[in-house]
């Protein structure tokens, strides 16, 4: 019997860029073993994921379909999925006081420059936005390779801190 998968939230400011990425390339690559989503501190009224985003995602062979711009709010609430991981991937959102997440889960930061930041042909700006997926591709990669007993530390530390809530 396999585990549940370890549920990933990706959080950046607007959720329309790097956060975007790392969601839909976990949810590519995780082999069942991970479900992730992605949220940002202060998205923009209307704020969808970025075109080019989508694009690279799309050229990378990743699908797109379903991907939206959210509040972390969406994942502060008691109906909201458990998460195992919430992995901030721009330094705007390291900084800022998060919500108090259900169960207490495990937190990292993997800073990555804005791709949408750049100033520059639209070529560059594709390759500003296909540079930034293939950095997170490479920390994935390595994410996903971890050994059961790494992921399951994971699991037991959530676990034990569901316990102690409980009493």
């Amino acid at each position: 019997m396999n585990p549940p998968a370890l549920n990933v939230l990706f959080l950046c400011t607007h959720n329309s860029a790097r956060s975007i990425l790392a969601e839909a390339t976990l949810n590519h690559i995780g082999r069942g073993r991970f479900k992730a989503w992605s949220a940002g501190s202060s998205p923009r009224d209307k704020q969808q994921p970025n075109p080019l985003g989508l694009k690279v995602l799309q050229m990378a062979g990743i699908g797109t379909e379903g991907l939206r711009s959210k509040s972390w709010d969406e994942f502060a609430g008691p109906d909201a999925p458990h998460m195992d991981l919430i992995i901030t991937v721009c330094d705007n959102a390291a900084g800022e006081t998060c919500p108090v997440w259900p169960g207490h889960p495990a937190t990292a930061h993997w800073g990555y420059a804005d791709p949408s930041a750049l100033q520059g042909t639209d070529e560059e700006k594709l390759e500003a936005f296909r540079k930034t997926l293939y950095a997170i591709r490479r920390r994935l990669d390595l994410l996903i390779c971890l050994p059961p007993e790494k992921l399951a530390k994971a699991r037991l530390e959530a676990a034990a801190r569901e316990l102690a809530e409980g009493h």
